[in-house]
């Protein structure tokens, strides 16, 4: 299907994208697939930040205190979402009065703040996000596992790659 930008593309890229078998497999087709998935998380994203009043950093920051291997301190979610550290302070503050997160000092060194996921946010967004959970499952009923084991391997080496890849200007 030709899309309303075809006419920007290089003479044979069209017929390329719709006649071959890798068609479906070219830079373009991954492309406009990334980009439609992006949208997609970021609409849900969005909902889920309007209704519990934040903001949608606030979301990635909520996201990366989850995934994190270990427990992240304001200075490592400051680089991870690439903010200045007063914007961080400003995120983790309107997490932690919104019930999300909460800030512990290690007792160690009082200095040290490790941020952790709330029990009870961690049940809403499971709530809130169950459909994206449900739809994910769907899809990935169509494949085998096989399939599903090269699809989590390129979406790994695609983080990764992303991840080296500093803003301009930094």
């Amino acid at each position: 299907m030709a899309t309303a930008n075809d006419q920007d593309r290089q003479p044979g890229e069209r017929e390329r994208r719709s006649g071959d078998p890798g068609a479906g497999t070219d830079l373009h087709a991954f492309a406009v697939a990334l980009r439609r998935m992006n949208g997609e998380i970021n609409r849900l994203v969005h909902a889920f930040a309007g209704e519990h009043g934040l903001h949608a950093t606030d979301v990635q920051a909520l996201a990366a205190i989850l995934d994190s291997e270990e427990p992240l301190t304001p200075k490592r979610l400051r680089e991870h979402l690439g903010l200045t550290s007063g914007a961080v302070t400003a995120c983790v503050d309107r997490l932690e009065r919104a019930g999300h997160i909460r800030r512990v000092r290690e007792s160690a060194d009082r200095r040290v703040v490790h941020l952790y996921y709330a029990a009870d946010a961690r049940s809403a967004a499971r709530t809130y996000f169950r459909p994206l959970a449900q739809a994910t499952d769907v899809a990935r009923s169509r494949f085998t596992g096989e399939e599903l084991a090269v699809v989590v391997r390129f979406l790994t080496a695609m983080n990764e790659e992303l991840g080296t890849i500093a803003p301009h200007g930094r």
